[in-house]
């Protein structure tokens, strides 16, 4: 069974919150200190990969192939097979979409030790638009096989997602949030491997979340233990592969399940929890998530928009909950 840790006070909407490229900044150039085969590739993203200092401190294992993300995630395969450790780093829709091929044939296929990391991922850079949204990236990537996706909530995350996949025998994708989150992992919880964390235990309900959406499941389980509902919370960093045995506990001592995600429910961490329970432990259940081509705006209106917020997944929880009690 996944580690459980203590229940979070309920101070969160109103906690301060952070930008976790820091945190990832911060990480990598320890580990670079720390192994002098830890190297960075980007694609003209220095600044918004927040590598400045990194570039600074190690100028001759940062490379830049500039707007050709293709050949981005080429180097680094070709890095890591002359004995490298690469970090690749681009912004999530350009990684993910124009590189796929070689994410596919060049990374997993050949079982390379490359870590790809999705730098402003979800709706982050809301007001340049579709484009620009990284919504997509969940599905593609899960549909590859021996390619580990993780998907950090907070600060704390961030780091360990780094350290693992830097320890880890094999390719990796690491959303790092540029949409800033309130810390929200408990100071003694472990980062394992395809293994989520309750932050709150609860035997009504399970909200299942991951990334910007953990802090907002968290109030949302506060609003409903107001209301007497009692909300079990999990944190699921790694989508793919996903904690079965938690989901489908969750499945077996609660009437359903509600799942959030700053992405598209087409083949997301949604799809992967409804194909598990439908497969094995059917419950009532609420996929929370990207619809279509999401428009143009700030983040915050379009978590709104798309129902992403500790309110949206309050009413999803409440549904199912009715849904559980006519059915029963």
């Amino acid at each position: 069974m996944t580690e459980t840790t203590a229940p979070l006070a309920a101070a969160l909407a109103d906690a301060p919150v952070y930008d976790c490229r820091t945190a990832f900044a911060e990480e990598l150039a320890a580990l670079a200190r720390e192994d002098d085969r830890v190297v960075a590739v980007c694609n003209d993203s220095v600044g918004s990969s927040n590598l400045v200092g990194f570039r600074e401190e190690f100028p001759d294992r940062l490379v830049n192939v500039g707007i050709a993300e293709q050949n981005m995630v080429g180097v680094g395969a070709g890095l890591a097979n002359a004995g490298r450790v690469p970090f690749v780093s681009g912004a999530g829709p350009f990684l993910t979409g124009r590189a796929l091929e070689q994410i596919k044939a060049d990374c997993a296929y050949s079982g390379l030790k490359v870590i790809l990391c999705g730098q402003s991922p979800g709706m982050a850079y809301g007001e340049l638009g579709p484009t620009h949204h990284s919504v997509e990236d969940l599905s593609w990537l899960r549909a590859i096989a021996d390619l580990t996706v993780v998907v950090p909530a907070d600060r704390a995350q961030t780091r360990a997602a780094l350290r693992w996949a830097y320890a880890h025998d094999g390719p990796s994708y690491i959303r790092i949030p540029r949409f800033k989150v309130p810390d929200v992992t408990p100071e003694d919880a472990s980062f394992r491997y395809g293994r989520a964390q309750v932050l709150r235990e609860g035997g009504d309900i399970t909200l299942v979340a991951i990334g910007t959406l953990v802090s907002r499941a968290l109030i949302a389980a506060e609003r409903l233990a107001a209301e007497g509902i009692s909300a079990r919370v999990l944190n699921t960093p790694f989508v793919d592969p996903l904690d079965e045995p938690e989901i489908l506990r969750a499945a077996a001592e609660t009437k359903g399940l509600v799942v959030a995600e700053e992405a598209t429910l087409s083949g997301g961490l949604g799809a992967a929890v409804a194909s598990l329970t439908g497969q094995h432990s059917p419950v009532p259940l609420r996929l929370l998530g990207v619809t279509g081509f999401a428009p143009t705006g700030s983040p915050a209106q379009l978590l709104e928009h798309f129902g992403l917020t500790a309110d949206g997944i309050h009413r999803a929880a409440r549904e199912v909950l009715r849904r559980s009690a006519s059915a029963s």
